[in-house]
């Protein structure tokens, strides 16, 4: 499958069926960035009337990991990958559509390269920031994710 904003969107259809109820979709993509968006709607509220931190969580790991699933496509390498480590900040109340964003690529690729390299697995901390419609960062995300070329 070419990774476009597109088929992961119904990827995501057949595969995260929950993320797809949330309304989650990817809405931009290049070889260093992506952009995911997560509307508060009921499915995804918390008691409090703003967005559940999961669903916030789900969004932000979805940036990252759509950009290690490009390059590990642009590799032609079978490579394993885990989120080994999460964190999570909260700044303000998320209403209204959240925009995350992750533009780690080229870490990524450095991560993968060195995976094939030496054969040894990669650890690669992302970073995805959450934004409301002002443009005010509403959450920030740090992924630990773990990188393996197979195939060697």
């Amino acid at each position: 499958m070419e990774i476009t904003p597109k088929n992961i969107n119904r990827f995501m259809f057949f595969k995260l069926p929950l993320g797809w109820l949330s309304g989650m979709r990817v809405i931009f993509l290049d070889t260093t960035t992506c952009v995911v968006k997560i509307k508060h709607r009921w499915l995804n509220q918390n008691p409090f009337q703003s967005m559940f931190w999961a669903a916030q969580g789900m969004a932000a790991e979805m940036s990252t990991g759509v950009l290690v699933m490009k390059e590990i496509k642009n590799s032609n390498r079978k490579v394993s990958m885990l989120v080994t480590h999460q964190e999570g900040n909260f700044f303000k109340k998320a209403f209204g559509t959240i925009l995350f964003s992750c533009s780690d690529g080229e870490k990524i690729q450095e991560a993968i390269q060195k995976s094939i390299d030496s054969g040894d697995g990669q650890k690669v901390e992302l970073i995805s920031i959450g934004v409301n419609e002002n443009g005010v960062e509403v959450s920030k995300f740090r992924f630990q994710w773990s990188l393996k070329v197979k195939d060697l």
